[in-house]
């Protein structure tokens, strides 16, 4: 069912053989599901209505044969408008198109076109000319569609040029990028080569420090003995040395300290006591020793010269 002036209408009752006329029912779009359920109507008159657009899944009436869509208010058409691969004779009178679909050139078996009373781009307009009697619209049909194919063909350059320089550019791209991680490969390659020869480096370096270290403990080690048989001899007097020297120091103290108690004890008002009367006769017992060791020594000398 379509709304028409607000009423529901049915089409099978519009449709007469092939042919259903819608025009002139107040419609404010195109009932396109019902159209699709009625594949023999080739023949399609939509004019005088208020239809401002077309809805995409109009170009899925692919059945239709002869279109009229004269005075409307049509500002555009269907970019895929060119779907309608069947249709041979399109009324386009009196709407407000300026320009047509590229998918217009589609439209391979059109054989009549109508574009009079829109306001037309300029060069569009020049193409499609009049459509004043049969053989006007028929070569504005042919016309309009060698220019729209022209149109495709330069867009579809177009296209590929884009298309070309994004794949030079995408392969431009790839060379730097390839470009790239070969200097970053490159660049590891160094820095591992130079890592591993500061490595060798070391290794040599630790190696030789080694060696060198092994060799001077083998040279100190043979050097050793010999060393002890120099140095030990001349140690051990000066090791005897030292005790002689302090046993006569500790000798020459005691013999002092001893002169002092003689000397106390002779000489001050202690020689009266008890411990220094003992040191005295002590060193009178001392002295005379002496006196009788220097006799003997003497007798002694004298045999020796006998």
């Amino acid at each position: 069912m379509a709304k028409a002036g607000g009423k529901g209408v049915n089409l099978k009752d519009k449709l007469d053989g092939n042919e259903l006329d819608l025009s002139l029912s107040d419609l404010n779009e195109v009932p396109v599901k019902e159209l699709a359920a009625l594949p023999k109507a080739t023949i399609l008159d939509l004019s005088c209505n208020n239809l401002t657009s077309l809805p995409s899944d109009f170009c899925s009436l692919t059945h239709v044969v002869k279109l009229d869509l004269s005075k409307n208010q049509l500002q555009q058409l269907p970019s895929d408008f060119g779907r309608l691969v069947n249709l041979q004779h399109l009324d386009l009178l009196n709407n407000r198109l300026v320009i047509l679909p590229v998918s217009f050139a589609q439209l391979k078996n059109l054989k009549w076109l109508d574009l009079k009373d829109n306001p037309l781009d300029p060069i569009l307009a020049k193409v499609a000319g009049d459509c004043l009697d049969e053989k006007q619209c028929k070569q504005a049909a042919i016309r309009v569609l060698q220019h729209m194919k022209a149109i495709q063909s330069e867009q579809d350059r177009e296209r590929q040029r884009r298309l070309q320089a994004e794949r030079e550019m995408e392969k431009k791209r790839e060379a730097e990028q390839r470009a790239r991680e070969a200097q970053e490969r490159e660049l590891r390659r160094r820095e591992k080569a130079e890592e591993k020869e500061r490595r060798r480096r070391e290794y040599d370096a630790l190696r030789a420090a080694r060696q060198e270290m092994e060799t001077q403990t083998k040279k100190e080690s043979s050097e050793i003995p010999k060393l002890s048989s120099v140095s030990h001899p001349s140690q051990l007097p000066r090791h005897r040395r030292s005790w002689f020297q302090a046993l006569l120091k500790l000798l020459l103290l005691m013999f002092l300290c001893a002169l002092s108690t003689v000397a106390v004890c002779r000489v001050t008002e202690l020689q009266r006591q008890s411990l220094c009367i003992s040191v005295n006769v002590l060193y009178e017992d001392v002295v005379t020793a002496l006196q009788s060791h220097k006799i003997v020594q003497n007798i002694l000398h004298q045999n020796s010269q006998q």
